[in-house]
């Protein structure tokens, strides 16, 4: 007796017949691409657009934000560092998230821009959401875990990064 792969009832999930299951399986993680992509972009044209906020002191400005979650940080350090330039800060953090969000909506180096979104959603975690409890009230670990799936996975589909894959299949075969 021989075991094996059964050839006649496997349909290469690509190019044969689908069900309703392989397709919203298929293009699962593409909500949370265009969710994470529309919010950071929202949150860097949010800061880049407030006046208050991209000033070292004030109401709603980043430094006084910044010194009011120094002393419950879990790692002050980060606090102390961004306290030297807020508004450079404040300017890094903000163009930081447009590149994550036009990046991961766009499927732009899609890996690179989800780790970019996972350490600003880390490091806000580590400062300004750390001392929110209970923890799973802070949104800032939520988006964290968010952004692995796309660390792991990419935007295997319609993204820039599957259409220069594909290019680069197609200019290969062609040699």
């Amino acid at each position: 007796m021989t075991h094996g792969i059964r050839t006649d009832t496997h349909m290469n999930r690509l190019n044969g017949p689908r069900g309703w299951r392989d397709t919203a399986g298929h293009y699962a993680l593409l909500p949370l691409r265009v969710f994470l992509g529309v919010t950071f972009i929202y949150a860097g044209l949010d800061k880049l657009t407030d006046s208050a906020f991209m000033k070292s002191g004030g109401t709603g400005s980043v430094g006084d934000t910044m010194r009011a979650a120094r002393d419950s940080a879990a790692i002050p350090a980060l606090v102390d560092l961004a306290l030297k330039s807020p508004v450079g800060f404040g300017y890094a953090i903000a163009l930081g998230e447009l590149a994550v969000g036009i990046g991961t909506l766009l499927g732009l180096l899609a890996r690179l821009a989800a780790l970019g979104g996972a350490l600003i959603s880390f490091s806000l975690w580590m400062t300004v959401s750390w001392a929110t409890t209970p923890y799973y009230y802070g949104n800032d670990l939520a988006y964290l875990m968010a952004w692995l799936p796309l660390i792991l996975a990419g935007a295997p589909y319609l993204s820039l990064d599957a259409a220069w894959r594909s290019r680069r299949r197609q200019r290969q075969g062609a040699w």
